[in-house]
């Protein structure tokens, strides 16, 4: 495949038609009150390209695409046929890429069919993590034309540096939310932050967006007063990480082998995030990610983090030479220009 780019600037086109984000343009950096350049934003981002909905705007522009698989697929699929009747690049990815959202997607006669025919159809397919690569790997033909390329993080950007004075930090920040989904784990990690609080005195925060039924929940678990905050509602990004990033550390204990959001958030906080499996997770923070560790073992490692600063700080730094050097938006805009060069 020729890349209509080729010998000129790459920039990528990430579409998701009948999507409920607006489009917004990259190529200027970005405006910081629209919709942050993270996950699937993240690859038009680093490319100064465009996030899209419009399958025609996307044709008119003549920009190698992305092109996200979401729902029944139905739009997905009309929408690679008209992008390669005109002739566009476009390879695909599912939007919903942790093992268990993958298992569900698939789980109906004709949606598999939908799945298998795009993926036929298309250039390559690209994953934001290394499973849903080595998944994707079983259906093509050709492996070759499957790349694991992690979602990045504007790190170098100051307008998502959300970090705060270590002294004016308190706290535990549960990273997950979700307790009919049982990879989640979120009722674990509930329970082992609430042993982290006793032996502390560090408040818990957690949220709760499921109404009285979580209320309920919660309270079985009986924390002393004051020591656990709900929040009731979904906070704009911004302002969620404003909450993030109020706290000592993030935990969790998700096994979904999702890309990672809570370890990148955690990343643009300047927090340590203990536990979790996701690819940023084990990108950013190998030396405490949940990724072949017990409980106890990670809640030795929160509670030294809780207990010692320092030794939070130095993982911190860590996280973030290991997000420069494998995380950056440079390197995987490389990734992605170098992908669709070799199809």
């Amino acid at each position: 495949m020729t890349s209509p780019q080729s010998g000129g600037v790459f920039r990528l086109s990430v579409l998701n038609p009948e999507g409920n984000d607006p489009e917004q343009d990259f190529s200027d950096g970005g405006d910081p009150s629209a919709h942050a350049p993270v996950n699937f934003h993240a690859y038009a981002a680093c490319t100064g390209g465009r996030f899209l909905r419009s399958v025609k705007h996307a044709v008119e522009l003549r920009q190698p695409v992305l092109l996200l698989l979401r729902g029944d697929f139905r739009a997905s699929e009309r929408a690679l046929l008209t992008l390669k009747q005109a002739g566009v690049p476009v390879v695909v990815s599912l939007k919903e890429t942790g093992l268990h959202q993958i298992a569900e997607q698939l789980d109906e006669k004709n949606r598999l069919s939908r799945f298998l025919r795009i993926m036929r159809a298309s250039d390559g397919y690209i994953a934001p993590t290394p499973e849903a690569a080595d998944f994707c790997r079983t259906v093509r033909a050709n492996a070759a034309s499957v790349a694991f390329i992690p979602t990045p993080y504007p790190l170098h950007d100051e307008r998502w540096d959300f970090s705060v004075p270590a002294a004016q930090r308190r706290g535990i920040m549960l990273g997950t939310r979700e307790w009919d989904i049982p990879t989640r784990n979120h009722a674990a990690a509930l329970l082992a932050a609430q042993r982290l609080s006793e032996a502390t005195g560090e408040p818990v925060t957690t949220y709760n967006l499921d109404g009285r039924r979580e209320e309920r929940l919660l309270a079985r678990l009986e924390f002393p007063p004051g020591r656990l905050t709900i929040h009731n509602r979904e906070d704009a990004y911004r302002d969620y990480l404003r909450v993030m990033a109020a706290h000592k550390i993030v935990f969790q204990l998700d096994t979904s082998f999702v890309p990672g959001q809570v370890a990148g958030d955690a990343l643009l906080c300047r927090l340590p995030c203990v536990g979790g499996n996701g690819a940023i997770d084990r990108i950013a923070f190998p030396e405490i990610c949940g990724h072949d560790r017990l409980i106890g073992e990670l809640s030795e490692i929160a509670l030294e983090f809780l207990r010692d600063s320092a030794r939070a700080e130095a993982a911190v730094a860590l996280s973030q030479k290991h997000a420069a050097d494998r995380l950056s938006f440079p390197d995987a805009a490389r990734a992605l220009r170098e992908f669709f060069a070799a199809l």
